[in-house]
């Protein structure tokens, strides 16, 4: 079965408290583009992420605000920021990396909250139904190109909410070690 690729560059999640210390009180995410996601936008507005190690400046900001604040970072990104993050789903931060995000106004010292994301592929409740993937944790799915191959260990991330893009997202790591980009399509063994 097919499923297009999304390559996610590094990006942070944001909850309003800090949004607030980081851009000012109120301040209110401005909208840059629509992500496939339905609901989810890449803002205007950047940051930088910060450790004692290095920095790394305009780190898009997506929204809308959750209940937490996270930063996503790919494995080379870690190392140059000296950091060893785990691999995780969103939103699960206990143990994961301290960082510190540098706004216009503030800046934000997180003891927990840096994470590698899952590679992963969203889906409704439907869909997993009509692909036989219901009950299903993960999955392996072959891309496919010059330097093509098999990536295990795939989560698959049923909305809650039923509303979903069927897609693959991948960090620019496994991306660019496969010369698959965005909008390429992959194929679930």
């Amino acid at each position: 079965m097919k499923v297009s690729i999304g390559v996610s560059n590094r990006h942070v999640h944001l909850k309003k408290e800090h949004l607030d210390i980081l851009f000012g009180e109120g301040y209110v995410l401005q909208k840059r583009n629509d992500l496939n996601q339905p609901g989810q936008f890449a803002a205007v507005e950047t940051v930088t992420i910060k450790t004692s190690k290095s920095n790394i400046d305009n780190v898009r900001i997506l929204g809308p605000l959750r209940d937490y604040t996270q930063v996503e970072i790919s494995m080379t990104d870690a190392y140059k920021l000296g950091l060893n993050p785990p691999v995780r789903e969103s939103g699960d931060l206990n143990g994961s990396s301290p960082i510190t995000i540098i706004g216009p106004k503030g800046e934000i010292n997180l003891e927990e909250g840096c994470i590698i994301a899952t590679r992963h592929i969203h889906l409704t409740k439907k869909q997993a139904e009509l692909y036989g993937l219901e009950g299903k944790k993960s999955v392996s799915v072959k891309l496919n190109g010059e330097k093509g191959g098999i990536i295990n260990n795939v989560s698959l991330k049923v909305s809650r909410r039923d509303l979903a893009y069927f897609e693959l997202h991948l960090d620019t790591d496994d991306a660019n070690a496969h010369l698959v980009k965005s909008g390429d399509i992959g194929e679930i063994l």
